[in-house]
């Protein structure tokens, strides 16, 4: 049985500023929270239907809900059998001198090569699914602007089905962050290069921008390699930044 207080406790972490207060974030389903326990995230609240008890085994604090209760604490038009309540990481700060493999600190897999930059990426959707696409793509680590959506939200948490378990997202001042980096920095931007006719590096800081604005100009003047996905059909509508971010990273990872 549930109680009232649990309700409104875990609807108020939808808001960042529970969040913030309470060092905690929501994930649904059980490919998202089985993804979460994996990577060694511990709950401090889970709650499961019976039919996902046999996953519940060794979880001795699980508390059994009916589907009825369990729509009652959940975020999702149709609730998935689990819901958690995990820590948020510890936040992950950048090194100010730069991406090297003395001043990584927390940027784990920063030294395999390619850095995510996020410039103001506004939607939850897009970014779990830029979440999703650095961890098909092995990259590791995420830099995010502060005026990135929070990647701690229900929205975002479950557009990454899982892969925020596995990816490591920083917040901090990106201006700052690439002027003191030495890896190069690539955009995509109506006077790059084609992309498929580029020899890129295999060490970079690839950025992507707000979804109206693209870069912004300050982050823009820091592009040393200005980048264009070319558009084959005219008046085609201008790519969803998630969809862009797919392209690039794969003509990142493509052999050459």
């Amino acid at each position: 049985m549930i109680s009232k207080n649990q309700i409104k406790f875990i609807k108020q972490l939808e808001m960042k500023k529970y969040r913030q207060r309470e060092g905690l974030f929501v994930a649904e389903g059980p490919k998202v929270v089985g993804d979460l326990l994996a990577a060694g995230f511990n709950p401090v609240m889970l709650f499961a239907t019976d039919e996902w008890k046999p996953a519940t085994a060794l979880h001795t604090s699980c508390v059994n809900v009916t589907p009825d209760e369990l729509r009652k604490l959940s975020f999702l038009q149709h609730p998935q059998q689990v819901l958690a309540v995990f820590p948020i990481a510890a936040p992950l700060n950048p090194p100010r001198g730069g991406m090297n493999d003395t001043s990584l600190g927390g940027l784990r897999g920063a030294a395999d090569g390619l850095v995510l930059a996020l410039d103001g990426v506004q939607d939850p959707g897009n970014l779990g699914t830029i979440i999703r696409i650095a961890d098909w793509f092995g990259i590791d680590t995420i830099v995010c602007s502060h005026d990135t959506a929070d990647c701690w939200s229900p929205k975002v948490v479950q557009a990454t089905m899982g892969s925020i378990a596995r990816v490591n997202i920083c917040y901090t001042d990106l201006r700052d962050f690439l002027a003191n980096s030495p890896l190069p920095i690539c955009g995509t931007l109506l006077d790059g290069v084609d992309i498929y006719q580029q020899q890129l590096p295999s060490q970079a800081i690839i950025v992507m921008g707000n979804e109206g604005n693209g870069i912004s100009p300050d982050i823009r003047q820091m592009v040393t390699h200005k980048l264009l996905i070319p558009q084959f059909r005219p008046g085609a509508e201008s790519l969803n930044v998630a969809i862009a971010t797919a392209i690039v990273c794969s003509e990142f990872r493509r052999p050459r």
